[in-house]
Order: C-alpha cells, then sequence, then structure tokens
C-alpha cells in the first residue's frame, strides 16, 4: 500500500472526517463495513493521517458512495473562497441560484407521512384502552 500522492496543504484524514460527518456516518459504522480488522478507534487514528493509502482511501470511498478524489483533493481554503465570491448577503442570500430552487424527495416525504400517521393510530388505541379502564372501573363501582 503507496501513499496517494496529492497537495501537501490537503490533510486526507481530515477530509475524511468532513465528508463521513456531512454524511451522518459514524466511525463505528464505517469501521463495520471495513470489516472485522477494523474499530472505531482505527477509524479515529486513519482520520488523524494526513496521508491514506491509497487501497484503504478507496474502500472507504466506496462505503461512502463519494470519489476517492474528492477526499485527496479536497481543499479547506478554496471551498470557503468559492462561497465568499458567490455569496451576495447585500442582492439576496442565495449561492449561486437566486431562484431559491429546493428539491423535496415525495418518497420520504410520504414516508414521513405514513409514519406520523402510525404514530397517531398507536396514541388513539392508547387513549382507547385508558378509556375502556376507567368505563370499567366505575361500572365495577357501581
Amino acid at each position: 500500500m503507496t501513499p496517494t500522492t496529492s497537495n501537501p496543504k490537503i490533510h486526507e484524514g481530515r477530509n475524511l472526517k468532513r465528508f463521513r460527518e456531512m454524511l451522518g456516518i459514524k466511525q463505528d459504522f464505517l469501521a463495520f463495513e471495513l470489516g472485522e480488522d477494523w474499530n472505531q478507534q482505527k477509524i479515529s487514528l486513519l482520520e488523524q493521517r494526513e496521508k491514506i493509502d491509497s487501497e484503504i482511501l478507496e474502500q472507504v470511498s466506496a462505503i461512502l458512495k463519494i470519489p476517492a478524489e474528492a477526499i485527496r483533493n479536497f481543499d479547506e481554503e478554496q471551498a470557503i473562497n468559492i462561497i465568499a465570491n458567490t455569496f451576495n448577503v447585500e442582492k439576496d442570500a442565495y449561492i449561486g441560484n437566486s431562484n431559491g430552487t429546493f428539491h423535496i424527495n415525495p418518497i420520504e416525504k410520504i414516508i414521513q407521512l405514513h409514519e406520523d400517521k402510525i404514530a397517531l393510530y398507536e396514541r388513539m388505541l392508547k387513549e382507547k384502552d385508558e378509556m375502556m379502564g376507567r368505563l370499567e372501573r366505575l361500572i365495577e363501582g357501581r
């Protein structure tokens, strides 16, 4: 396994951590996906490395479903410069697209509505059971 060659300012371990956190993936999950030789502590140590072996970087990028080049070449300073140069507070609070296009996944919305409905039914059933219990105690009390 040979380390990758890249810009000396780029810290591949930090970049890996940033992408992992942006995707909401825990170190434990990444370790599990890499195999039984890995654990949370080894992932933490991997994220502290300035250079990551190409083979491991390819495996991690496949798990995160992002190109390995994204981890190798992500430069925080450049990203901040791009954001700073495209964000105009005085004109409008949008980056790049002033139309304010938002993408909502209708399937996720339907799933959320279904889960809300199930929770409502469960609350209603619980209240019904409590009401039946009260009625039974009232009848027994007469």
